[in-house]
């Protein structure tokens, strides 16, 4: 890996499509075969910092520190149960961002000014994964604004490419006004039940909008993977042999493919 991180926000403004869930788990995936990885969570739910295991009560210093005091990132990393993973931890005072940070010059490049005195700091990561709010607000711009990339998350229901229309918009004005940068690196089907039509449906619709910007490796619904946040455990670490976890550590080996042949190519232009 190169000494700068990669910096991938994984979003998507409708709720309950697995963000936050893939998120956890890309990360101990990657962590899991040797990189480095930082999770910052911008969610107000805090739901990314419950399900790594890190309560309320050990969250001494969070990211509306960061955003809004503009306290050191470095404050803010506890390390997980996970080796490798380190988590920045969110509650609910971030919900109060919009309002706090009104107009304040610079307010969409917090977040990326506070990763930038990170590395500063001589902190090291492989990857910085930021678990966005399911909204186009302050924080999902903050959260773009900073990244390299966007992940996006894609339940397989219905609605899936409308949803997918709007953030992509979202994409091009943030690439138009504040981060030049910035690329779609890829979408992940979530939710994926072969038994259901309408799944493989959705999946066809995505990958002949989007081509290979679509991941391989889809995430299908298991019900280990909906139990293991209520233990507060990454399902990886829950339970290693299901078929949700199977899944992320394929999604994770794809991700590092895709980062080097990126690289590649870049070094090659």
């Amino acid at each position: 890996m190169s000494a700068s991180p990669r910096v991938l926000a994984i979003a998507n403004q409708k709720g309950g499509v697995g963000k936050t869930t893939t998120a956890i788990n890309l990360g101990t995936s990657l962590a899991a075969v040797g990189r480095r990885t930082l999770l910052l969570d911008i969610d107000p739910q805090g739901n990314a910092s419950t399900g790594l295991g890190v309560p309320k009560t050990a969250r001494r210093s969070t990211m509306y520190d960061v955003l809004v005091a503009e306290q050191p990132l470095a404050g803010a990393i506890v390390p997980s149960s996970v080796p490798g993973l380190d988590l920045a931890p969110a509650d609910a005072d971030l919900s109060g961002v919009e309002i706090e940070l009104g107009t304040q010059a610079r307010r969409s490049y917090r977040l990326r000014d506070a990763i930038a005195a990170l590395g500063s700091g001589g902190e090291s990561y492989d990857y910085i994964l930021i678990d966005c709010p399911p909204s186009l607000n302050l924080l999902t711009v903050n959260a773009m604004t900073a990244a390299d990339a966007v992940l996006v998350p894609l339940q397989c229901e219905f609605f899936a490419l409308e949803g997918l229309t709007q953030l992509m918009r979202t994409v091009e004005l943030v690439r138009g006004s504040l981060n030049p940068k910035l690329e779609i690196q890829g979408v992940v089907l979530t939710m994926y039940d072969r038994r259901n039509s309408l799944s493989l449906h959705v999946e066809q619709d995505v990958r002949a909008h989007f081509g290979d910007k679509v991941y391989q490796t889809v995430i299908p619904r298991n019900v280990r993977v909906s139990e293991a946040p209520s233990f507060g455990k990454p399902v990886l670490v829950y339970d290693l042999q299901c078929a949700g976890s199977q899944a992320y550590m394929k999604l994770a080996s794809e991700l590092i493919a895709r980062e080097k042949s990126r690289r590649t190519a870049v070094s090659a232009a």
